[in-house]
């Protein structure tokens, strides 16, 4: 694969939802040319224009509008540096797509796909050229956050993965890492809901509890911080001493607990049909919207003054 490069490159981004539609709005912010593949389109252009007013009111964002194009079927004649695929966590979804975009992109294109439970090894099987698909898991707001998960299996070429990750870093804003065949952040936030369901089942705590403590607490310092860092800052002897007479108390369930199942049969989507954890009523959803958005401007402008390895004389410090 050829160094990739922002310059109104074509790149080819496939997905029905907000995730996906915020990922294309970060590459347009990047200088790319996009085509968006999508089963949503006018969902798709109301969310990006929403992006795109929002951007064009900070200083020093460059966003053309005319380098997006919205299609709902895939048609060969470009020659796409790259594509991005943000689906259902459905190995058959995925597969199927892969299946579409290989038959479309050059030999050699990378093709990343969004994967928090799947092992991409899985994803590679069965697949014209296994070593170009990547795993690339993105957060909502992808154009406003740091964050990007890449996963790779001995079948991927390091060249790929490095080059995926300094575009990133140099054009979409992102401060990547690189983990082997299965994304570490579905399984961290995973144990932590664990144990967030097994307080609240067994009534402990209830859901305004655990997100208090939360938001309190850890949405204190892991935007500074992160787990490790944190320790180090506040006595890292004294965290291992809790831990290990902690450890043996904390959730091990394997299935959903009956309050969350109950949600989930009930139809639950959260704010997009009113019902989830919480209780709202008609236009909760577009307020919370509106006011997340706002937020993740002002938080993005605080981790911008204190990166991952931030001295005071701007040194690092990284092992």
């Amino acid at each position: 694969m050829k160094e990739i490069n922002c310059k109104q490159e074509a790149v080819l981004v496939a997905g029905s939802d907000k995730l996906a539609f915020s990922v294309t709005t970060c590459l347009l912010q990047g200088g790319y040319n996009v085509t968006l593949y999508t089963q949503c389109p006018d969902k798709a252009l109301a969310c990006i224009k929403k992006h795109f007013s929002d951007l064009t009111e900070l200083p020093l964002v460059s966003f053309n509008w005319e380098d997006l194009n919205v299609v709902d079927k895939l048609q060969k004649g470009t020659d796409y540096c790259f594509a991005i695929l943000v689906t259902a966590e459905s190995l058959e979804i995925k597969k199927g797509l892969i299946g579409e975009l290989e038959n479309i992109l050059s030999p050699g294109k990378i093709i990343a796909v969004n994967t928090e439970s799947l092992l991409l090894e899985d994803l590679q099987k069965e697949t014209i050229q296994p070593g170009r698909i990547i795993g690339a898991n993105w957060v909502e707001p992808a154009h406003n956050t740091q964050f990007l998960e890449l996963i790779c299996t001995d079948r991927n070429d390091k060249a790929d993965i490095e080059s995926f990750s300094e575009m990133a870093k140099n054009y979409l804003q992102k401060d990547p890492y690189t983990v082997k065949n299965l994304g570490i952040r579905a399984k961290l936030m995973g144990a932590m809901t664990r144990e967030a369901n097994y307080l609240i089942e067994n009534d402990y705590a209830s859901v305004e509890d655990i997100d208090r403590a939360c938001r309190n607490d850890a949405g204190y310092y892991l935007p500074f911080a992160g787990n490790f860092r944190y320790m180090d800052l506040m006595g890292t002897n004294a965290y291992g001493m809790v831990m290990s007479d902690l450890n043996p108390e904390l959730a091990k369930d394997s299935e959903v607990p009956s309050f969350f199942k109950k949600i989930i049969e009930n139809g639950s989507l959260g704010m997009e049909n009113n019902k989830g954890f919480y209780n709202y009523k008609e236009g909760d959803n577009e307020k919370w919207d509106k006011v997340f958005r706002k937020f993740s401007y002002q938080i993005q402008n605080i981790i911008n003054k204190y990166p991952f390895n931030y001295t005071e004389d701007n040194g690092s410090d990284k092992k």
